[in-house]
């Protein structure tokens, strides 16, 4: 039987952004975020091994000088103005650099599983087709200085039932995408659902934008994020459960949005999710589970194995992209060196050869930037992005293993009991012994539904990860496609450009 303890994931070295001009340090009032009263205490913590939920520098991004800050609220004059129709002071739209490119690419009980419309969900969402695409869009700068974060165009284009309108959008800045995902984890990663994560920070990127730094670099920071959201909210709507789920019709709707205050990042809460996520850590070394399925335990290894694989691809594909970005600086340097070199010759043919051949190479250059731009936001976007989801689909198996413990502590209490209850009969305590007998009973009760309660994880997940799979292959299956047709159209252009030029050189005389 297969040990379903795991080591702790790897720490993580990369920053993370701080934005929304928010305070280092809150009031601790500010930062309460009331739960979900169907949900138990102990669920509420995120999974060590989850999607990146609460890792520390994950929230809400902040202002890098707080104390000379304040805060600004959805609700504030500056976010009406954003939202109203007439001019807006202090908005500038970003625009992505045209190089760059943009594919589009398509609880007062123990019961945990309260929620029997779930299974409801999923069977009615097969006679409802899926018609929907999300699109993110017109990125904008909202205030000045570290005050300032990112506002984004959220549009809805659909004729499913569940919406009142076809077509309708919403302004959502970066912290609300990141409240949802909070949210959306917090109801379902416990009971088996795959949620998908939200996109990362940066925290240089970020800081470049908000100081107003605007150069090649700080553009494709902005296009990356904005294709990022796009698919983590497409995601997200792909799911039967999560698309009907009330909060997510809220943030596609809903013209103004409760300020996502649980994403602040050196908050109160904050801390205690880092406490949190240390100590599943320690439980996830601890906790030695019996698995007698093969299935999870094949799946358990399958998952492992390829989170490996992908991420050793992942930073293939990362070097590759900067070996084609330093590659198109040398080619821009070549070119430059030749057009020199061509105004220098006192020979006509051959200086006309050497200028020709310096306009070729400049045409080149931009071939790889482009071919770099595709290495990134088609295939190494898509990996990063699937590492992170690789990361969500374990977290649902700890979440398995520590549903299966709690039943098994509840067996474990009840045999206790039982044993003591045969004591006081032994001893004839007859006064303690109907406390004894009611104390039993209650945890029969909490051994039957936890139970119940690994079983029904384990149905949910063997369907979550089948929806998973499917989707999986269909992605890379059009992404490589793509990332295909994008290779043979640059080496085609490559060779018209070269046989263009050779006439040229066959003329020099």
């Amino acid at each position: 039987m297969a040990d379903a303890a795991r080591d702790p994931p790897p720490d993580r070295t990369d920053f993370q952004e701080l934005e929304d001009g928010e305070d280092l340090f809150p009031e601790p009032a500010a930062t309460q975020e009331s739960e979900p009263a169907s949900l138990p205490a102990a669920d509420i913590s995120t999974n060590s091994n989850g999607p990146k939920l609460d890792s520390l520098f994950d929230d809400d991004p902040e202002d890098l000088f707080a104390e000379a800050t304040e805060e600004v609220s959805l609700d504030s004059p500056e976010r009406e103005v954003l939202l109203s129709d007439g001019p807006s002071p202090a908005i500038t739209p970003i625009t992505p650099p045209t190089s760059v490119i943009t594919p589009r690419i398509g609880n007062a009980h123990d019961d945990m599983f309260t929620h029997s419309s779930f299974d409801e969900i999923e069977e009615e969402e097969g006679g409802d087709s899926f018609d929907m695409h999300i699109s993110v869009s017109d990125p904008e700068k909202v205030g000045d200085g570290m005050n300032a974060y990112m506002a984004y165009k959220v549009t809805t284009k659909t004729s499913m039932s569940v919406f009142k309108l076809n077509e309708f959008s919403v302004k959502r800045r970066f912290s609300d995408f990141l409240g949802l995902h909070s949210k959306l984890a917090s109801k379902y990663l416990h009971i088996g659902y795959i949620v998908p994560p939200a996109p990362e920070k940066s925290i240089v990127g970020m800081t470049k934008v908000k100081v107003g730094k605007e150069d090649q670099s700080s553009n494709e920071f902005v296009e990356k994020r904005r294709l990022a959201l796009e698919r983590y909210l497409m995601r997200t709507v792909k799911h039967p459960v999560l698309l009907k789920d009330p909060d997510v019709l809220q943030f596609l709707e809903s013209s103004e949005l409760p300020r996502a205050v649980s994403t602040q990042a050196l908050s109160s809460a904050g801390l205690l999710r880092m406490v949190n996520k240390a100590a599943d850590a320690v439980n996830k070394m601890t906790i030695k589970m019996n698995e007698s399925d093969a299935w999870f335990e094949e799946k358990q290894q399958h998952f492992e194995n390829l989170d490996i694989q992908l991420r050793k691809l992942h930073a293939s594909v990362e070097s590759l992209v900067c070996h084609r970005k330093e590659l198109s600086v040398n080619t821009a340097q070549f070119a430059k060196s030749a057009a020199m070199l061509g105004n220098s010759e006192d020979h006509t043919a051959l200086s006309r050869a050497l200028s020709q051949l310096a306009e070729v190479e400049e045409k080149i250059d931009q071939l790889h930037q482009d071919q770099a731009n595709a290495d990134f936001f088609l295939f190494s976007e898509l990996l990063g992005d699937y590492v992170r989801l690789i990361t969500a689909v374990k977290g649902v198996f700890d979440h398995r293993m520590k549903t299966w413990q709690k039943w098994q502590d509840s067996q474990f209490l009840l045999q206790k009991k039982r044993e003591a209850e045969a004591k006081l009969q032994f001893t004839n305590k007859p006064e303690k012994l109907q406390q004894a007998k009611d104390e039993i009973k209650e945890l029969e009760g909490k051994v039957q539904q936890g139970e119940r309660d690994f079983e029904q994880i384990s149905k949910t997940i063997r369907k979550e990860v089948s929806r998973f799979e499917k989707e999986r292959v269909n992605d890379f299956k059009t992404i490589i496609i793509k990332y295909l047709e994008s290779l043979v159209q640059t080496q085609q252009q490559l060779i018209k450009y070269w046989e263009a030029f050779l006439p040229e050189a066959k003329a020099i005389s």
